[in-house]
């Protein structure tokens, strides 16, 4: 069973969105909008930031959870990225599956105090794929042998990525 959770505090926000450096005033001046299972999550200063942002924990395993996070830099490039937790095994990075369609994987780039964090640009297909689909589910590895998969919903991703600035 999975549950979704709302990570709250102005550090983790940040890091987890890459869109913004930790500030007091970061979670207060945040807009959040709720659309399906998803969060877009926009900072006002100093330049307007958004990002789409669902996050997941396993009950059964309650430190086992993912942020994922879905965003558009400036130049338009679209970007998928994952933050698990720390223990994972790195080599492997994450895998992803939309449905029954696996979509490869993206390395892990580097680790913080809140987690892991691995990234990938997203191509159109993966978009559309995301955009249509009723479940992601990501991979982490916690030992060579043992992987853990993670599902998460993908209910309001189309219309929350298309209110992406």
């Amino acid at each position: 069973m999975i549950r979704r959770f709302i990570r709250r505090g102005a550090a983790m926000l940040a890091a987890t969105l890459g869109i913004a450096s930790a500030s007091p005033s970061f979670g207060e001046t945040s807009a959040i909008r709720t659309i399906g299972d998803w969060q877009l999550r926009c900072e006002a200063a100093p330049a307007r930031s958004c990002a789409l942002v669902q996050s997941v924990v396993d009950e059964a395993r309650t430190k086992v959870g993912l942020s994922v996070v879905a965003l558009k830099t400036p130049d338009r490039t679209s970007i998928l990225r994952v933050v698990a937790p720390l223990g994972v095994l790195l080599p492997s990075g994450v895998g992803l599956r939309v449905d029954q369609t696996e979509m490869g994987g993206a390395a892990f780039l580097r680790c913080m105090p809140n987690g892991c964090v691995a990234e990938v640009e997203m191509t159109a297909d993966q978009i559309a794929r995301l955009s249509t689909g009723k479940t992601a589910t990501f991979t982490l590895m916690q030992t060579p042998a043992e992987g853990v998969a993670i599902p998460v919903s993908l209910k309001g991703f189309r219309e929350g990525f298309a209110a992406l600035p």
